[in-house]
């Protein structure tokens, strides 16, 4: 497949996302909410079985030899810890502020929520300096200088790490075990296996991530340079569809970039055939203060993680990525202290309390 039918694919995924999600009501920071403060499991066992379905697909290809985790970026022979630890709580904080994520913004955005226009604007600025302009020498030249180089320069994936140590190829036997398990810790959920749209958009969202590694992959034209191994992600994505509205335009020939306009069209698609789009703004200066802040957080952060929910928590964890479990629990604790200061007013108010509370027990 040439760039532009790639392009193409990304925009269809997109909108297939957009829909299913905007129908499910799913939001990566609503199911970190209601799973840690309403011990309601629901919304994050869909995220577990969109993880299965991606896993288990995108392992099949690459026992297939059809393809390699290593031409992506989220599996490379040295790992920046320290950046994704500190990118990825400080993305959950900014996700907290905003009160959802980059991918849950377009989303809301195809709703008619005006205040993620302006957060996606402020967080593609934000993410574009972290990757290349004013903030780029921080991140390479300080933080992802901290790195671990993975034993005998072997891709920084479970499947690969474990089959040096086991001395054979455990990638099959990985893949069902974990695949498995997610599908049923979410599946053992009566609750969750009624509800048609959570099931429909966690369905959606592991076929869409497992589509764009065979779409860029292996179906895409092997002499194309300028094609990316890539599938679902929304941080550097979002900051290349700015660019390219603002400047150079053959930053669209990408999955990536067009998955984006894809995401907002099937959200908005969604809304107006069933009469929910409504135009939504900031109440106050100080929501809008908020959410700039939160967006500039996510866009930051979102770089250092080399991913955001979707795309550590879903892609990177499709390649069995040893940065997966590390920036999902990262975003968890960031998020889950974005909600605590939330509550309290302030960061200093919130450690007042938490010593207060130590003091007294």
């Amino acid at each position: 497949m040439p760039g532009w039918a790639i392009a193409i694919c990304g925009f269809l995924i997109g909108c297939a996302a957009g829909y299913a999600v905007h129908r499910g009501k799913l939001c990566s920071f609503g199911a970190i909410e209601d799973a840690l403060i309403g011990r309601d499991w629901r919304r994050m066992k869909t995220f577990a079985l969109a993880l299965a379905i991606a896993l288990a697909l995108t392992q099949a290809m690459t026992i297939a030899g059809l393809f390699d985790p290593a031409q992506s970026t989220y599996v490379p022979a040295q790992v920046a810890f320290v950046s994704v630890v500190l990118g990825s709580v400080v993305f959950g904080l900014g996700m907290a502020f905003v009160g959802t994520c980059a991918f849950g913004s377009l989303v809301r955005l195809g709703g008619g929520d005006l205040r993620s226009l302006i957060s996606m604007l402020l967080f593609g600025i934000v993410a574009y300096a972290t990757l290349r302009g004013v903030l780029s020498p921080l991140r390479v030249d300080v933080l992802e200088k901290i790195n671990t180089p993975m034993p005998g320069g072997a891709p920084s994936d479970f499947a690969s790490l474990l089959s040096r140590v086991f001395a054979f190829d455990i990638r099959l036997l990985l893949s069902v075990v974990c695949a498995l398990a997610l599908s049923i810790w979410a599946l053992a959920d009566a609750r969750l296996r009624k509800s048609k749209r959570l099931l429909l958009a966690g369905c959606v969202l592991g076929l869409g991530v497992a589509a764009g590694w065979a779409i860029t992959g292996p179906l895409a034209d092997p002499f194309d340079e300028h094609i990316r191994v890539r599938s679902l992600t929304f941080v550097g994505p979002v900051a290349r569809a700015l660019f390219g509205v603002i400047g150079n335009h053959a930053e669209w020939l990408d999955f990536g970039a067009m998955s984006v306009p894809g995401v907002v069209f099937g959200a908005f698609l969604h809304a107006r055939l069933n009469d929910e789009f409504r135009w939504e703004a900031y109440d106050d200066h100080h929501e809008m203060r908020r959410h700039l802040t939160g967006a500039a957080l996510m866009g930051f952060g979102g770089v250092l993680a080399g991913g955001c929910t979707i795309g550590q928590g879903l892609t990177a964890g499709s390649v069995l990525a040893v940065s997966w479990p590390v920036a999902v629990l990262g975003m968890i604790a960031g998020a889950r202290l974005g909600i605590a200061i939330l509550v309290e007013g302030s960061f200093m108010d919130f450690l007042r309390q938490r010593f207060a509370a130590r003091g007294a027990e």
